[in-house]
């Protein structure tokens, strides 16, 4: 018997009761891979218990169980792991070389390039960039030919398969800095806040995820044993969840965004990660950060989200992200973006558009 790749479940098994949001659009696009192939989807359908009126529904949203089950029933049926997305089929146990290529590499960094040089090599169709510059780590997708109505359910798993093995080998959560896709956003662009949990810019000139480059210098915590393991495994890489990120730049982040009236000074933000100001000063240094670098960049992350998702005054948004007025926040922003607010909301509009 293969072993199971992450995405394939155990098919003797009921889905899960969860939290429905996975978008009826990514199945209907499985069911054209079936299309595809000539082959019939109402078996795979069935056992991820979605029946015809929720496929016809576009509102429709399916939990990570009826996902994770419709896709490894398909990849069974269809002998493609990259369910139709590609120009040939990529058989059973494809993804599971890839990881296996990897899992000797000294640190994720080179796992990763490892993973992007090989996966050109199975599907031509995409090609995977990882670029590590000035401290962030971009991995980009470049396509090389019309992925058709299947090139949104493609882009954006070929992502969260990246992002999901890459915690996966270091054990920890990496928390994205931006998502960016080369498509419009979509009906169903909500979802991409839990796909993606950090600032998604759609009608982009590339797609691609950026995190910290500092994650790239961590050692691999996973062996071909654990591999084996993982492989065997009904549940996908792309829906674990790390709650521990070993990077203090992240913890960082994570709490000067999610806790901004207790992270105002060094002492506050110290006492709130359990050590003294002197160490965190001294391990930001040693992670190539600082303070009130990671202080901007939150402000900046949260600045670009509020003038692209909501339609508040600039005003608003200077005192939502911590500016005592407005002037020193269009001073801030352009800084930051080369752009003054209001024209940077008025761009992304036309873009999103055009």
């Amino acid at each position: 018997m293969p072993e199971r790749i992450p995405g394939s479940p155990n098919l003797a098994q009921k889905p899960k009761i969860g939290p429905a949001v996975t978008p009826i659009a990514f199945v209907q696009a499985i069911v054209q891979a079936y299309a595809k192939q000539g082959k019939d989807p109402s078996q795979a359908l069935e056992a991820a218990q979605i029946t015809p009126e929720k496929l016809g529904d576009p509102a429709t949203r399916i939990t990570a169980a009826q996902m994770e089950r419709i896709s490894g029933a398909a990849m069974q049926e269809l002998d493609d792991e990259g369910l139709g997305w590609f120009s040939r089929r990529l058989p059973w146990g494809s993804y599971g070389m890839l990881a296996r290529a990897s899992i000797s590499a000294p640190n994720l960094g080179v796992a990763l390039k490892r993973w992007c040089r090989h996966h050109g090599l199975i599907a031509d169709d995409i090609t995977l960039t990882l670029r590590d510059a000035g401290g962030v780590a971009t991995l980009e997708i470049t396509e090389h030919r019309d992925l058709g109505a299947l090139r949104e359910f493609c882009l954006v798993s070929v992502l969260r398969n990246f992002h999901g093995l890459a915690c996966w080998l270091i054990d920890s959560r990496i928390a994205l800095n931006q998502a960016q896709f080369a498509f419009a956003a979509t009906a169903h662009q909500d979802v991409y806040n839990v796909l993606f949990p950090a600032p998604t810019l759609f009608q982009q000139a590339r797609t691609a995820i950026i995190f910290d480059s500092n994650y790239l210098r961590l050692p691999l915590r996973r062996d071909e044993a654990a591999l084996r393991q993982m492989l065997k495994r009904a549940l996908p890489l792309t829906v674990l969840q790390y709650r521990r990120d070993r990077l203090l730049v992240q913890r960082v982040r994570q709490a000067l965004a999610s806790q901004p009236n207790e992270t105002h000074s060094a002492d506050d933000l110290a006492a709130l990660l359990a050590m003294s100001p002197r160490t965190l000063h001294r391990q930001l240094q040693e992670e190539g950060a600082s303070l009130q670098g990671l202080k901007d960049e939150v402000r900046q992350a949260r600045a670009i989200d509020l003038l692209l998702r909501t339609q508040r005054p600039i005003k608003q948004v200077a005192q939502a992200v911590g500016f005592l007025n407005e002037k020193s926040f269009i001073r801030a922003f352009r800084g930051w973006t080369g752009q003054a607010p209001a024209g940077f909301r008025k761009q992304a509009a036309l873009n999103t558009n055009a």
